[in-house]
This record gives structure tokens, C-alpha cells and sequence, in this order.
């Protein structure tokens, strides 16, 4: 065995303190270092014993037979690595890399049972927008791409976060990840109406296993508001337009949010940044929204709202546009 691989095993397996049991990760090791260590615990018991690890097959969907070509060649490749991997994203990507002709099912499964994050190419967004939290925000959320038919109006977008993202992985429930390893192997024998019944309970408890590039990944739903916009209703002059302008800036995208909370329909309020652009900065540029200064008192929504009506570009080309919380006012009031 590697260096590498018994220095891990030795030092980072080591048994712990009772007093440490509350810390312990599902493989026996601290949750920090449970993704790594757990991985090099196994492949060392299993260079010993051939025996891949118990569980591991409520994670996949292959045979143990499968499992055990698996680890055979986790096991020679982590030892013909240079460097050899140390951190849980170079573990990571060597197991992608070593099993890419494999199941993607299997090889997200895997990832799973180690806590170990899937290295996705199309979760990374450019470095625009702020380098560090703005003060406010309560998270951050980096988005899968977006379907345009996601574009509910020019001010509230759905959007999927993949479930490798370390922020959900934790949070996935169990049924949740079973239905979907569960579907994976309906669609894989070509069961397609049990595949269908594991998607709806997927669907019903706020994720869904959507498609990029030919690969099918566990994602959470999020409705997003974009924060301190108001654009008009789709019945309402330039409803359309707005819809049609925030659908192109997104559709394809991966886009970063930063929430700031939630608003009384359970969406997330948040600003949204796609390819460093920030999209409320176009809609009001473009006259397409509003500023929404009851609920928000940036300077700099107000600047770029008076720029467009100076322009008179979009929906300032009118002389007296309605405001679209006032619409939403009379339709309550059925005037």
C-alpha cells in the first residue's frame, strides 16, 4: 500500500476517545475528515481482505462483484497518483476519474457514502459579483443551469442547487437519496413507470433529478425573488418583455445568489449574479423593473432606475407607467 494511503489510514482512522463519540462521522472518524481517512480505511481493508465495505450497497446500484473492480482499481490508481491525494477534492476527482466509464449513479453514490462532493465543471460560475459575503446574507447558493422555462416573470426565477454542494449534501433526506438511487436503477432495467413514481416523490419533497450534459444529478428546488426589483406583472405593458430579458440574461447559466432571506410566498430573496453580471443592474438599465424601495434602500437601484427613465428606454417610454405593487393592489381590491 502507498505511503500516502497508510499515513491516512494510521493517523486519520486512529480509534477515538469515547468522550469524541458524539463527533464521529458515519464511517468511525471525525466529520471533518470522514470523506478522506474512511476512504483509505477501506481500500486498506480491502487490499487485505478483498471485501468492500458494508452499506455501501444502499448507495449504488451495481453488484458487489462491480463494487469489489471498484475499489481494485481505486486502490492502484491512489497508489500510482502523483502527488498522491490528500485533500476530499482530490480524493474526489481521482474516484471520477478512475470510474468515469462506470455508472454515474454508482459513482455519485459512492462519492455519497464517503461525504465526499461531487467535482461538477458546470457548478463553477465566474468570479464576478462580490468576493466575499455582503453584510445581510444568510447563504450563498451556486445554481445548476438555468431553463429558461424556469422564468416565472422578469423578477422570480426557479432554480435547482445540486445536492453534492456541501451546503445541502448534509441536509438530503434519506428517502430522498434512496427514491433517487432507486430510480436510477428502474430507469437502468428500463423500468420507466416506477422510474416515473420515484421522480414524483422526488419532485413532492422539493428536488428533482435533473439532466445536464447527459448526466442525471439530485438537485434541490429554489424559487428566487430577486431582491430589491419590482418588474410588471405578465398582463401588464412590458410584463412580457421583462419576462423575455431576465430569460435570456439566464437560461444556460449557473448562476450565483447570495439570500438574504425569505419572503411571505417562501421564495428566497436574493441578488443574482450570472456570468459577473448583475442581473437586477441590467433590468432596471434596461427599464424593465421597477426599484423596489419599500423594501430596499440602495443608492445605487435608485441611480440606475433614474438613468433608464432619463433614457426612456423600456417601460419609461411611457409617460406615466403604472407601478406594479399599485396593479397588484387593485386586483386585490377588484378594481
Amino acid at each position: 500500500m502507498g505511503n500516502a494511503l497508510r499515513f491516512l489510514y494510521g493517523h486519520c482512522c486512529k480509534p477515538t476517545t469515547a468522550g469524541d463519540s458524539d463527533s464521529l462521522g458515519p464511517h468511525g472518524v471525525s466529520a471533518a475528515t470522514v470523506g478522506v481517512s474512511a476512504l483509505a480505511r477501506d481500500l486498506f481493508h480491502f487490499e487485505i481482505t478483498s471485501q468492500v465495505p458494508e452499506g455501501l450497497d444502499k448507495h449504488v446500484v451495481s453488484s458487489k462483484k462491480a463494487q469489489a473492480n471498484w475499489y481494485r482499481k481505486l486502490l492502484e490508481a491512489w497508489k500510482e497518483a502523483k502527488p498522491q491525494p490528500e485533500t476530499p477534492e482530490e480524493v474526489a476527482r481521482l474516484v471520477v476519474q478512475t470510474l468515469k466509464r462506470h455508472l454515474k449513479a454508482d459513482v455519485e453514490g459512492l462519492l455519497a457514502f464517503y461525504g465526499l462532493q461531487l467535482p461538477h465543471p458546470l457548478a463553477q460560475v465566474s468570479a464576478g459579483g462580490p468576493t466575499s459575503l455582503p453584510q445581510g446574507v444568510k447563504f450563498e447558493m451556486q445554481t445548476l443551469p438555468v431553463d429558461p422555462k424556469a422564468v416565472a416573470d422578469g423578477d422570480t426565477i426557479t432554480v435547482y442547487v445540486s445536492t453534492t454542494d456541501t451546503r445541502e449534501s448534509s441536509s438530503v433526506p434519506g428517502e430522498v437519496h434512496m427514491a433517487a438511487v432507486q430510480r436510477s436503477k428502474a430507469r437502468a432495467e428500463r423500468n420507466y413507470g416506477k422510474a416515473d413514481a420515484l421522480q414524483k416523490k422526488i419532485v413532492e419533497a422539493g428536488y428533482r433529478v435533473v439532466n445536464v450534459q447527459n448526466e442525471e444529478i439530485l438537485a434541490r428546488k429554489y424559487r428566487i425573488r430577486l431582491r430589491g426589483i419590482d418588474a410588471p406583472e405578465s398582463s401588464m405593458p412590458y410584463g412580457k418583455e421583462a419576462k423575455e430579458e431576465l430569460a435570456n440574461l439566464v437560461q444556460g447559466k449557473c448562476l450565483r445568489v447570495f439570500v438574504y432571506g425569505e419572503d411571505r410566498y417562501r421564495r428566497c430573496v436574493g441578488d443574482i449574479y450570472c456570468n459577473g453580471l448583475f442581473v437586477q443592474e441590467v433590468m432596471l438599465k434596461k427599464g424593465l423593473a421597477w426599484h423596489y424601495t419599500a423594501y430596499d434602500k440602495r443608492l445605487e437601484l435608485e441611480t440606475w432606475e433614474k438613468e433608464a427613465r432619463a433614457k426612456r428606454v423600456g417601460l419609461w417610454a411611457s409617460s406615466n407607467p403604472e407601478m406594479p405593487w399599485e396593479w397588484r393592489k387593485d386586483r386585490r381590491e377588484g378594481r
